[in-house]
């Protein structure tokens, strides 16, 4: 096992360094250049940020042998381009998760996770509906449901990619709908919480997050927004047998459109458009937390400190200003 503290993190990487180091592979691109050879667009990162990594002359048969969410052992050579920094590999294979210490690639956010999960707690136990309320107590009772739900990930790659990232994500989305309903008062702030909290609950079995976050086999073939919907469909029965009388119809339904919904159309994956105001305040809602997260992210983990500008993310198609470096001070003398 590697000790800590002679590891190569990406933040203190420098130009003209030589690197021999695991890194967590966050995303991997073929390309061909002008000439039509193939060459690795590889993205390293560990806690302190991610580095893109170069492989020239690749085939596709070696970039097979690691994918997208593993850990692997580059070999190369940091240099300095167009401003930000990255690594030409000469050499890149999969390791073992059990090789390496987790706490090398995450942050330790144990604290404000339990902050988080308390205030969803209490702002869920907290809803005037008392239907709603008592539903969202049969989620909130389970455990074994809250421990993942703790744990889980918003996503692997886009947003909020970490351990704790839904929680992170749902608490957010919480506190911003508990303003935004007190501005926009023909919202049900009740129904919109509720469906801020079901959205994606169905990460939970969508994405595993034991060792490397990968897509479980449930996860791929039904996808979270139908998981949530099952779990959903135990937690009315549950809900029945705590009160003796069944949820109302009405409610159900509109609960159940902001889940299928909440992507926004059909193309990005929601089976239904938003068709009520609360489905359309979550879906923007949703939208707008996971943007600005990503956006923070590149911008955070771009390993060029002293550049005002992050390096070109072709996922986006842009790049991102940083304003001036910390310490730089503007304007010129007389």
């Amino acid at each position: 096992m590697r000790c800590n503290m002679s590891r190569q993190f990406v933040e203190f990487l420098r130009d003209g360094q030589s690197v021999d180091e695991i890194f967590l592979l966050s995303d991997k691109q073929l390309r061909a250049n002008r000439n039509g050879d193939l060459y690795l667009l590889a993205h390293l990162k560990d806690r302190t940020g991610i580095i893109h990594g170069l492989m020239w002359n690749v085939s596709e048969d070696s970039a097979t042998t690691f994918e997208t969410g593993d850990f692997v052992h580059a070999l190369g050579k940091v240099q300095l381009y167009q401003g930000a920094l990255q690594m030409i590999l000469t050499r890149i294979e999969k390791v073992s998760a059990t090789s390496v210490e987790m706490v090398d690639f995450e942050e330790d956010r144990s604290a404000a996770n339990q902050r988080q999960l308390a205030r969803v707690d209490e702002l869920l136990r907290g809803l005037a509906n008392p239907d709603l309320r008592e539903l969202m107590s049969c989620f909130l009772d389970d455990e074994a449901l809250v421990g993942s739900f703790a744990t889980a990930v918003a996503g692997i790659k886009i947003h909020h990619a970490f351990r704790g990232g839904l929680l992170e994500h749902v608490s957010t989305m919480l506190e911003a709908a508990d303003r935004l309903t007190g501005l926009y008062e023909f919202l049900d702030r009740d129904l919109l919480m509720a469906g801020i909290f079901l959205h994606d609950l169905g990460k939970v079995r969508e994405i595993s997050v034991e060792g490397t976050m990968a897509y479980t086999d449930e996860g791929q073939l039904l996808g979270h927004i139908v998981l949530v919907l099952e779990v959903l469909e135990t937690k009315i029965a549950e809900f029945y047998s705590r009160t003796g009388r069944g949820f109302d119809e009405e409610l159900l339904l509109r609960l159940k459109h902001l889940i299928v919904s909440h992507h926004g159309s059909l193309d990005a994956g929601s089976p239904r458009p938003p068709m009520t105001v609360e489905a359309v305040a979550l879906h923007f809602l949703d939208n707008l937390d996971a943007r600005l997260n990503e956006t923070m992210s590149v911008i955070n983990s771009d390993p060029n400190q002293q550049s005002r500008w992050t390096a070109f993310v072709p996922r986006l198609g842009k790049k991102f200003y940083k304003g001036p470096a910390e310490g730089a001070t503007g304007g010129s003398e007389v």
